[in-house]
């Protein structure tokens, strides 16, 4: 979340931030609420120093009728102090009844900042939409299925036709949007799995096994909460399933100081992802691309603000890694800021090549949140000066796919399918399949 003083004292840059995301945002209306809230603190602030000072009174009224040797004097003393006793319920009346309405105005307001996405960073390309991306590389040459005399399949029809994935008996036995893996195909669910944390545990990543259920503050913290609740499979004892690992990893530290030379911290984990994805129905809904569960292996670090782009810039790296040992085409798409995620402040995305559509499909999207997640979580790291003063702040979030699996498993099926109808495996895989070089039809 944008902290509340930064969007009061900064009005001008946050509207133009939210002009840069196609957002529209009242301003008028957030000063209006921030300008309550400030109103009603002086006034619980003036009525509690008016009731310290009548509280004083009391006593002192009430030890001087009790001085008194003149009855008249006593008696004017004591109704003096009967006098502010019911001052002081006045004001404890009074100022419940605006702590009450200071309560409703900051639960509205921080639902205001809540919902606001984070700024775009300044290296982010203006942008209004994913038609204003920049491709920033490529890696590998598509396979050109026609001069090797075959037309290639979608991985939804050889899929099937290799007893590797069940459309129909998933939605028979959950509904539309989930899918039955079965022989082969279940094995190279876990191949790949594995061969992926694997891969990330050899280049500094710390491995951790997660719930998939989350609590709101859980999901709150990394922005799920409360905009996109919509998107979210929810229990009835209030939990949610949560649509990344990233949930989870970012929020292992919610609430906890780091020391500053512990940072960067590097996560991963695989997970089951669940998305309801209201209304995204007709987009990408055939085969693997978009599913309400699937497979994936996060990456999330931790990281001192100073470092946390170039920290990004190994994240897409190691993503990359993935690809490139699996040896499927792909391109990096850095996003503007019309089609930023909500939480992020940075994107790149990769796309990998799916000869279905004869295009590239996003696999991984790997984002700097800055300080956004970790002010909504509260995770901050101390750092010790030359001098041995200490200081604290908020630490910068990252996180990226690497990958999802169901979408690389399509891109697997669909690149390295062969004229006979067979497939290929790719070589990297073949250790964690015993040795298997070619999936056939059972």
């Amino acid at each position: 979340m944008l902290d509340t003083k930064f969007v009061r004292e900064n009005l001008d840059v946050v509207l133009d931030a939210m002009r840069s995301r196609n957002k529209e945002w009242n301003a008028e209306g957030f000063l209006a609420l921030d300008g309550r809230r400030r109103a009603l603190i002086g006034q619980i602030e003036a009525l509690k120093a008016e009731r310290n000072t009548t509280s004083k009174q009391v006593g002192e009224l009430m030890r001087a009728a009790a001085s008194k040797t003149d009855e008249a004097q006593a008696n004017s003393a004591k109704v003096e102090a009967e006098a502010a006793k019911e001052r002081v319920r006045a004001i404890n009346t009074e100022a419940e009844t605006l702590e009450n309405e200071l309560a409703g105005v900051e639960a509205e307001l921080n639902n205001e900042v809540l919902s606001l996405p984070n700024l775009p960073s300044a290296s982010t390309p203006a942008g209004a939409s994913e038609e204003d991306n920049i491709e920033v590389r490529r890696w590998g040459t598509p396979r050109a299925f026609d001069k090797e005399g075959f037309e290639a399949k979608p991985h939804w029809d050889l899929g099937p036709e290799l007893g590797m994935i069940d459309f129909e008996r998933g939605v028979k036995l959950t509904k539309s949007r989930f899918i039955l893996l079965g022989g082969q195909g279940a094995r190279l669910e876990r191949a790949l799995i594995n061969f992926m944390a694997d891969t990330h545990g050899s280049r500094g990543y710390k491995e951790w096994w997660c719930p998939l259920l989350g609590n709101a503050d859980t999901l709150t913290g990394t922005g799920q909460l409360p905009k996109f609740e919509d998107d979210l499979f929810k229990t009835t004892e209030g939990l949610y399933l949560i649509p990344t690992a990233e949930v989870m990893l970012t929020n292992i530290h919610r609430g906890e100081v780091l020391d500053a030379d512990t940072l960067p911290r590097r996560y991963c984990a695989f997970t089951s992802c669940f998305r309801e994805e209201a209304g995204s129905a007709g987009r990408d809904t055939r085969g693997l691309i978009r599913v309400h569960q699937f497979d994936k292996v996060e990456m999330v670090k931790l990281s001192a603000p100073e470092n946390s782009f170039d920290e990004l810039e190994s994240m897409v790296a190691d993503a990359e890694n993935i690809l490139q040992l699996l040896e499927l085409p792909y391109r990096v798409i850095e996003l503007c800021t019309g089609d930023l995620g909500f939480s992020a402040t940075k994107t790149y995305d990769l796309e990998v090549w799916l000869p279905s559509y004869e295009d590239y499909k996003e696999i991984s999207s790997c984002s700097n949140c800055g300080d956004f997640q970790a002010r909504r979580a509260s995770i901050k790291y101390r750092s010790v000066g030359e001098a041995g003063e200490k200081t604290t702040g908020f630490v910068h979030t990252l996180n990226g796919s690497g990958l999802a699996v169901g979408r690389t498993m399509a891109a697997i099926i669909e690149n390295y399918q062969n004229s006979d109808g067979s497939l290929t495996v790719p070589t990297v895989l073949q250790p964690y399949l015993g040795g298997l070089t070619r999936i056939e039809a059972e």
